[in-house]
């Protein structure tokens, strides 16, 4: 992949021990497991990542570890998502100083913010000079970067690269392309994978490879090369398991979905609590269907 932001970048998952201590070593070794099954990144310190949650020292340190861990051409693209501007760019003059690759941004969170304002956020951070993955989440955000918005970031602050599209629109990608051309556009929520990559994507920052990478990147090379009469009934086993990536309890969801397949999810950090019964036994079944289908095909 020729540019960090390109390929499958997984926004890899905290690991907590049963003190709700970070665990670097495992997180270590997820990152090198995720580079060995097919993957081209990670996101540390992402929404998935609960960087909310983290303090500063832990919050430095998942980087610092992504980036000892992960082996030549494996790229690190930073969260540094933050309640302002001066946070988040402290957190891009950190990821620089430890050798990331570019960082990704969502705008402001810590009120609506209006157009001027979401704008003066990417300059800020802008200043860095580090290459800047925008993330569009008007879930939590509640701001929408709408093409004509992308199209007035990519005029004033030349290093915003690429753009992580997470509105589940997927008329986005079309009028991202004719609005602000030079900006790349990556999938960025998992049950949208076939729909927008149909748009021309330069990747995808996505959740459940955290749990099943080299499914997830044999599904992608599919449809990232027009393959889609092969990839429509893989698509279709996973797509109820990928849909728990744009639902609010998506962190759960993943980390249960990694204990199930053996890779060490563990708990979150409140506020987040496991999944309600009746939502345990669905993430359960989806995941044993998608198992199912590549054991079965």
């Amino acid at each position: 992949m020729t540019k960090p932001w390109h390929g499958i970048i997984t926004a890899t998952a905290t690991p907590f021990d049963k003190n709700l201590e970070v665990d670097f070593d495992k997180y270590a070794e997820h990152v090198q497991w995720l580079a060995a099954n097919g993957t081209h990144g990670v996101v540390p310190n992402g929404s998935l990542g609960e960087y909310q949650v983290l303090s500063d020292a832990e919050r430095a340190k998942i980087l610092e570890t992504a980036i000892s861990a992960a082996p030549a051409g494996f790229h690190v693209v930073a969260g540094v998502g933050a309640y302002g501007a001066a946070e988040s760019r402290k957190w891009a003059e950190h990821a620089a100083e430890a050798g990331a690759h570019a960082v990704m941004l969502l705008p402001p969170n810590a009120y609506r913010a209006n157009d001027d304002e979401v704008v003066a956020h990417y300059k800020e951070v802008g200043k860095v000079g580090i290459p800047i993955v925008a993330y569009n989440n008007p879930f939590d955000t509640k701001v929408d970067l709408v093409a004509d918005l992308v199209a007035r970031i990519a005029d004033e602050v030349p290093n915003v690269v690429a753009i992580k599209e997470f509105s589940g629109d997927v008329k986005r990608v079309w009028q991202i392309h004719q609005r602000a051309p030079r900006i790349e556009v990556l999938v960025g929520a998992d049950d949208v994978l076939l729909e927008l990559s149909t748009a021309g994507v330069v990747g995808w920052i996505a959740g459940f490879p955290n749990a099943m990478p080299a499914q997830s990147a044999e599904l992608y090379n599919l449809v990232t090369t027009g393959r889609y009469a092969e990839a429509a009934p893989m698509y279709a086993a996973v797509h109820d398991l990928f849909n728990w990536d744009s639902r609010k309890e998506f962190i759960q969801a993943i980390k249960l979905s990694m204990d199930i397949l053996g890779r060490y999810g563990g708990p979150t950090r409140l506020p987040r609590l496991p999944l309600p019964a009746v939502d345990d036994a669905k993430l359960r079944a989806d995941t044993a269907r998608a198992v199912s289908f590549f054991k079965n095909r």
